[in-house]
């Protein structure tokens, strides 16, 4: 399931892609952050440029974790990356890491494939697996060539303490003015989505900004998304998507 907030209500969309607006974009730069479903947003996004003949290529800033599958690489090699773009049609990029995750290439290595004119998804944040996140002082590492930030949140974390489901949660109690013991309402994901310090911590004007509500896997967490839409509407403009996995959320 993927749908986009439009006029009051949530409308079906034939692809995250389409739903992001980058559908017609040549490239793209697009770097996401939060928490709550980065992987995997990235994974639908790859997946649909590679069904439809378009190389795309996948990073990080910072870490993710690194599959025994041909299209993932552990190079420096710009000629490697062009390699398996043109035999597997996307590459996912990244130095060797502790326990099974690849770090970010180098910074020269980046700007080469940012040169090649196609796609890219970076993943530029860690959550440590939670729903929910607020960025540090260091966080998120956002390249300058960014054109499009996507901000995942897990709608998981409704309904649940902060102590438990929100990584760098003293941060998010600062910025909300709540206890540890708190349950993650809807209104919270709207004020940190809106955020400085926190949703929209490093986007400059040059970027756009987006939200994606994922795990939106029941009529319960699809209703609780709409009214994160409905009340993001009355603080200001912004695009949201709302996800679930496959299967998930038929009424």
């Amino acid at each position: 399931m993927i749908k986009t907030y439009q006029k009051g209500i949530l409308k079906d969309r034939p692809s995250l892609l389409d739903a992001l607006g980058l559908e017609n974009l040549k490239r793209p730069v697009v770097s996401v952050v939060g928490a709550g479903g980065k992987t995997t947003t990235i994974k639908k996004a790859a997946e649909e440029y590679r069904q439809k003949g378009i190389p795309v290529i996948v990073t990080t800033t910072t870490h993710m974790m690194a599959e025994d599958r041909p299209c993932f690489l552990l190079t420096s090699s710009l000629e490697e990356v062009k390699e398996t773009l043109k035999r597997e049609g996307m590459a996912w990029l990244g130095r060797p890491n502790e326990a099974g995750k690849m770090r970010a290439p180098s910074p020269e290595l980046l700007h080469q494939i940012i040169s090649l004119g196609c796609p890219v998804l970076i993943e530029a944040d860690g959550a440590r697996r939670l729903p929910l996140k607020v960025p540090a002082d260091h966080e998120p590492v956002i390249l300058s060539e960014t054109t499009h930030v996507v901000n995942v949140y897990g709608l998981d974390a409704l309904g649940k303490t902060f102590e438990k489901i929100c990584f760098r949660a003293d941060i998010a109690l600062k910025l909300l003015e709540k206890k540890e013991t708190d349950l993650v309402t809807e209104k919270d994901i709207v004020r940190l989505a809106f955020n400085n310090l926190a949703g929209q911590k490093g986007i400059t004007s040059s970027m756009s900004y987006q939200v994606v509500l994922n795990k939106a896997d029941t009529p319960k967490r699809e209703e609780a998304a709409l009214t994160i839409c409905r009340l993001s509407e009355e603080i200001g403009k912004m695009k949201l998507t709302v996800t679930a996995r496959e299967g998930q959320a038929k009424k």
